[in-house]
């Protein structure tokens, strides 16, 4: 056997062993949020939950705002990263017991959401919209 080949294969067998470790890396985060906690419901039960509570205070205004806001997401991620921010949207709704969803709680959100990296596209877009950050700025940390 050439000894190309035979670094072909090494170099191959790398490669592969790579991807299946990030995609297990993925698949055992999305198992660890299926996991019930003390009070019997998962991460991403709660989820679904605060969202399904608060999915009538939504209107098509809402909703093109936050898709909006997940623009940057790469699109294979999108739904994800939608259906986390609502359902952060959802809980700060109930735990408000808020009967419109307005603005306010849809930046709230998302910032609670989002990991702060993303906080940057978020400041653009609310300039863009020329909404006012001022009330935002200890979430956001911004100076």
């Amino acid at each position: 056997m050439p000894t190309w080949f035979s670094w072909f294969i090494v170099l191959w067998t790398i490669v592969l062993i790579t991807v299946m470790f990030i995609g297990g890396y993925f698949m055992f985060r999305k198992f660890l949020k299926r996991l019930p906690k003390e009070d019997g419901k998962s991460i991403l039960d709660w989820q679904d939950f605060h969202i399904e509570q608060t999915l009538h205070l939504w209107e098509d205004e809402q909703k093109k705002l936050l898709n909006d806001l997940v623009e940057p997401v790469p699109e294979l991620f999108r739904d994800v990263a939608k259906g986390k921010i609502a359902g952060k949207i959802g809980e700060l709704v109930l735990k408000d017991q808020a009967k419109v969803l307005t603005l306010d709680y849809i930046v709230r959100g998302y910032i609670l959401a989002t990991p702060k990296r993303d906080h940057k596209f978020l400041i653009k877009k609310l300039k863009e919209k020329n909404i006012d950050m001022s009330p935002y700025r200890d979430l956001l940390e911004i100076s």
